[in-house]
C-alpha cells in the first residue's frame, strides 16, 4: 500500500476511534439530569423546540427531526432568526432544548431571556459547565469531549457527535416512554415503504370489477383463457352461483394444459382447477398478502383471491399490484 494511502487510513481510523471514544463517555454521564430532561420532552404540553447555530444548528434540525417521526411534536428554531422575530413560533407550554458547545454563541445568550420571561424549562447540550447557557438552563446535558477529530482541532466534529448522539438517546427514550410503536411510526410515515407496509390493507390494492377473470365450473378451459385476457389479468378465479369461491385457474395452467393435452379446449374449469387456492380477506395488511405468496415455492403464487367471511369473492391481489404499491 502507498504511503499517502496508509496516512489517510489512518488518520480516519483515528477519527472515528475520537468520536467513538467521546460517545462512549457519554454512557458515565447519564443520571438524574438526563431523566429528568425526557420527563421534559414527554410532559411537555406544547412542542419541543431544538435551536442551535451553525454545525450545533444542523445537529439540532436533525434531533428535531427524529423527535417529530418519533413522536414528540417538535420544530427547529434558527436562533439567528430567533433574534430577528421567529421567537414568535415559540409559546408558553412549550420545552427547549438549546445545543451550544460553548454555551456563549451570541445568538443563543441573546434569546436566552426571552425563553425565561415565557418560563419555558431549556435543557442545555453544552461542553461547558460554568456558561452563560448553563447558568441560565434548567437541565444540563454535559457532551464535552477531549478533542475534535479535526487535526487542527477548530472543525466541530467530535463535540457535534455527541451531541448527535445524546439528542438520539433522548428522543429514543422519550419514545418509549410515550410507549410510541410500530404503527404510530408508520402513521407519521405514510409514504416510506415501512408506513405503506404497515398501514396499506389488501382492500386498498386489490382489482375488482372488470378487472378479475371470474367463469363458472362448467366454463371450457377455452372460455376460461379468453376471460384470462379480456381482464388482462394472470388467472381466472372460479365461483359459484352466489359468487364463492371454488377454484382458481392461472394463465400457467392453460399454457401448461396446451402444451400436454389434445383436447385441453374441451376440458371444464372445474376438472383443472386448484381446488383449495391461497386466499386472503381485505381488510389483511398488503404486507400479509405478499407472506401469503413467498411462502409457497418461488413463483408459485402471483394472485391471491380475496373473500369475504363467507368466501365470496370481492377481487383479487396480485405481485405486480404488491411492487407497484411498494410493498416489496
Amino acid at each position: 500500500m502507498q504511503e499517502s494511502n496508509r496516512s489517510i487510513e489512518e488518520l480516519a481510523a483515528e477519527v472515528l476511534e475520537t468520536e467513538a471514544r467521546a460517545v462512549l463517555q457519554l454512557r458515565g454521564r447519564l443520571g438524574e439530569g438526563f431523566v429528568r430532561a425526557v420527563r421534559l420532552v414527554v410532559g411537555c404540553a406544547g412542542r419541543v423546540v431544538v435551536t442551535g447555530m451553525g454545525k450545533s444548528g444542523a445537529i439540532a434540525h436533525k434531533i428535531s427531526a427524529t423527535l417529530s417521526s418519533t413522536g414528540t411534536p417538535s420544530l427547529f428554531l434558527h436562533a439567528a432568526e430567533g433574534v430577528h422575530g421567529d421567537l414568535g413560533m415559540v409559546t408558553q407550554g412549550d420545552v427547549v432544548i438549546v445545543l451550544s458547545y460553548s454555551g456563549e454563541t451570541g445568538e443563543i445568550v441573546s434569546i436566552l431571556p426571552a425563553f425565561k420571561r415565557l418560563g419555558i424549562p431549556i435543557i442545555a447540550l453544552c461542553g461547558n459547565p460554568g456558561s452563560t447557557l448553563v447558568e441560565q438552563s434548567d437541565v444540563f446535558l454535559d457532551v464535552s469531549v477531549e478533542r475534535e477529530a479535526c487535526p487542527l482541532g477548530l472543525a466541530p466534529t467530535t463535540s457535534t457527535t455527541a451531541m448527535l448522539a445524546l439528542g438520539d438517546a433522548l428522543a429514543v427514550c422519550a419514545m418509549r416512554e410515550r410507549h410510541f410503536t410500530r404503527d404510530d411510526y408508520a402513521r407519521f410515515h405514510p409514504g416510506g415503504a415501512l408506513g405503506r407496509r404497515l398501514l396499506l390493507r389488501v382492500a386498498d390494492v386489490m382489482r375488482t370489477g372488470d378487472q378479475v377473470a371470474t367463469v363458472a365450473g362448467a366454463a371450457t378451459v377455452l372460455e376460461t383463457l379468453l376471460a384470462i385476457t379480456r381482464a388482462r389479468a394472470g388467472c381466472a378465479v372460479v365461483v359459484d352461483a352466489e359468487g364463492r369461491l371454488q377454484g382458481i385457474i392461472t394463465d400457467g395452467d392453460v399454457r401448461r394444459l396446451l402444451l400436454n393435452d389434445p383436447d385441453w379446449t374441451r376440458r371444464s374449469a372445474s376438472e383443472v382447477m386448484n381446488r383449495r387456492p391461497a386466499a386472503v380477506g381485505p381488510d389483511r395488511l398488503a404486507a400479509e398478502a405478499l407472506r401469503i405468496m413467498e411462502s409457497h415455492r418461488p413463483g408459485a403464487i402471483g394472485d391471491l383471491p380475496v373473500l369475504d367471511d363467507a368466501g365470496h369473492l370481492l377481487g383479487v391481489v396480485t405481485l405486480k399490484d404488491l411492487l407497484k404499491a411498494g410493498i416489496v
